[in-house]
């Protein structure tokens, strides 16, 4: 038949067939089958749900309840549910409006009680539950509560004393001051001991007068400060009689309870931003602004009527480093937040692809499920797994936390700078590779995997640069071994005690039950300590010396935080017994390691992997997602995250962008 022919026919076809009843016909790939009625569910999501969040989950869900039930979170039904998110259309004005109204609202039911008068690990744990759940639905109100109860709360009640908590603690938990916490400036972030903010004693008055000496010490970013907080701890150099005592923190008011700004202070917005317009970041100066002897926390040192500075801590050293405490709570908190982040994109962008259909492997044969396919498996699963470690992780770093003595400060701060840095880098990439998985639909706003990149951005660089505290983890592994060295005595503390073993021996053929990171830790650390020495050989000052091993450093950092992460999922998987539970846990736990591995030149570059293992590696990755692909709905269910807080295109996309739900 010739192509003339051929057309005729077609058309006649198609102008001769009776017409239909309706303009579409139904196609199996545009058919909504919700993942249910074919996924099977093949352990106790429950059981599995208790073991990733690790505690308080009945609080979480009466409090995800309270949300769901206000028309202040925004409720809006989309194919035949109701989903509560921000309405991020608002201003910038309207959106930190919202954010007051919504923190009154929680206030009124009592979700905030106990946070900072409660005692004991429980209250503290109860806290960060209720704190966590807050954020699934909005960084902003996280933020903006995490300042005022982690971080001005936290600063009275860690570096104040009876007299201070006595004076603000219940008036804070009561929200009868607002508080924020003024320690970035416009010059200074990361490098707190170089403020420039100013202090002064007047032993004539017995007040401290505070000052802004230039614009480069303007408090920046301050959380609160634009509209609504009424006093800031102030960070800032002491000076008295001419001498500087280093930084310390002092309580301020800057508002009165109508809203009044103090005549001694100016404040400036700090605009809108890419995310977190619910927050009203503001900048402050002061200008001779004078508070009384007692404003001074002084739970570390402390200043006499006379002006006699008084502190047990001689060493300039550790008494900066005790004034920096109330970060760490907030590191512990932003560590957990940002895996609560990426549930919320993991969740949806499978959910997604477990309904979203395209093309077909055969001609005239159904299009193909997204997840079905290994290339999308290869992209989300293994993001999956690391999502799983690092929610073990966060629990192991709260309990950690919240049994805290005064000897486990140091592994704290290390640990916390460690996982707050890898889980907010991790949060970043999961939401990115999320947003393209969900395609068109990632955009948009309604389906928050998009939108929360902006959101969560910020947690790369506030509380810690993620680079320099990478850094400080290296930085500190090598005092430990410098001093281990010296002392002729194993490791002790600091998750290195594993070095105190022989060395494993890698293996020339390599299987994923003999992949392990210790022997390339303990490799790491010989290698930095001998180019370290080597530099300070040559005439270099040792924190030179730091400086120019830092790709040493970053690799040490990200070995010994990897390692940590495995050896606390290790454990975890072994207070499991249920059998089912158990093989999906060492699913995940093999595809962290391996991906780990995959991800890591190091591994190469230092010849702990050769080519041919790199691919056999691989090709156990691709393998691991093919096994982890039955689990994927069960793995997100496990989450425990109300579908209220999840999106339209976790369900059914399709009713959700039907014509029907524009007309409503």
């Amino acid at each position: 038949m010739d192509r003339v022919s051929w057309r005729t026919q077609v058309l006649s076809k198609h102008l001769l067939q009776p017409p239909s009843s309706t303009i579409l016909e139904p196609n199996v790939c545009l058919q909504y089958s919700p993942p249910e009625l074919s996924e099977s569910i093949l352990f106790d999501t429950n059981e599995m749900r208790k073991l990733m969040e690790g505690h308080n989950v009945d609080d979480r869900d009466w409090l995800f309840g309270l949300m769901i039930q206000s028309n202040l979170f925004n409720p809006k039904k989309l194919g035949g549910r109701v989903f509560i998110s921000p309405d991020y259309n608002q201003s910038m004005e309207q959106q930190r409006e919202m954010t007051m109204k919504r923190i009154g609202y929680l206030l009124d039911r009592g979700a905030f009680e106990g946070w900072l008068t409660g005692k004991g690990a429980e209250a503290e744990l109860r806290k960060f539950a209720l704190q966590e759940a807050i954020g699934l639905y909005d960084h902003s109100l996280a933020v903006k509560l995490g300042v005022h109860f982690f971080l001005w709360g936290g600063s009275v009640l860690f570096l104040g004393t009876k007299r201070h908590h006595d004076k603000w603690l219940r008036d804070t938990e009561n929200y009868l001051i607002k508080g924020c916490f003024a320690m970035t400036e416009l010059g200074h972030g990361s490098n707190v001991r170089g403020i420039e903010t100013v202090s002064t004693y007047d032993s004539n008055t017995g007040e401290f007068v505070i000052n802004t000496p230039s614009e480069s010490a303007q408090k920046y970013w301050i959380g609160g400060a634009a509209n609504h907080a009424t006093h800031t701890v102030v960070f800032s150099q002491l000076n008295i009689n001419g001498k500087n005592q280093g930084v310390h923190a002092f309580l301020a008011q800057i508002r009165d309870s109508e809203g009044n700004i103090h005549p001694n202070i100016r404040i400036a917005d700090c605009g809108h931003k890419i995310g977190l317009n619910g927050v009203d970041n503001g900048r402050l100066w002061f200008d001779n602004l004078r508070i009384p002897r007692e404003n001074l926390l002084n739970s570390v040192a402390d200043v006499s009527p006379g002006g006699q500075y008084l502190s047990a801590i001689k060493d300039p050293d550790q008494r900066f480093g005790a004034f920096l405490a109330p970060l760490t709570s907030g590191r512990v908190n932003l560590a957990t937040s940002a895996i609560y982040a990426s549930k919320i994109s993991l969740a949806i962008s499978i959910r997604y692809s477990l309904t979203r259909r395209a093309f077909s492997v055969a001609p005239n044969g159904p299009e193909v499920l997204l997840l079905d396919y290994p290339s999308h498996q290869r992209r989300l699963l293994p993001l999956l797994a690391k999502t799983y470690a690092m929610s073990v992780a966060a629990n192991d770093l709260k309990m950690i936390y919240v049994k805290r003595t005064p000897e486990s400060a140091k592994i704290i701060h290390v640990v916390s700078s460690a996982f707050k840095a890898t889980f907010t880098w991790h949060n970043m990439r999961t939401l990115q590779e999320c947003r393209e998985a969900c395609g068109g639909q990632g955009l948009k706003t309604e389906n928050r995997v998009g939108h929360l990149k902006g959101e969560y951005d910020v947690q790369s660089t506030f509380e810690g640069d993620n680079n320099v505290l990478m850094q400080q983890v290296s930085k500190a592994l090598f005092a430990e071994y410098v001093a281990s060295q010296k002392k002729n005595k194993p490791f002790k503390g600091m998750g290195l005690e594993h070095m105190n073993k022989p060395s494993p021996i890698i293996p020339s053929q390599i299987t994923s039950n003999t992949l392990r990171s210790s022997q390339f830790q303990r490799d790491l650390l010989n290698r930095f300590a001998a180019e370290v020495s080597q530099y300070q050989a040559q005439g270099e000052t040792k924190e030179s010396a730091l400086l120019l091993t830092y790709q040493l450093a970053e690799d040490l950092a990200r070995a010994f935080t990897e390692r940590a992460l495995l050896k606390i999922f290790v454990d975890a998987e072994a207070t499991v017994h249920n059998d089912s539970l158990k093989n999906v846990l060492g699913l995940l736990r093999s595809m962290y390691a391996l991906v780990c591995l995959e991800e890591d030149a190091a591994f190469l570059r230092y010849g702990y992997l050769s080519t041919e293992n790199a691919a056999v590696v691989r090709r156990e990755v691709a393998k691991l997602c093919a096994e982890l692909r039955p689990h994927a709905l069960a793995l997100v269910s496990s989450f425990g995250i109300p579908d209220a807080f999840l999106s339209p295109i976790a369900y059914d996309w399709i009713e959700a962008n039907s014509w029907s739900s524009v007309q409503h």
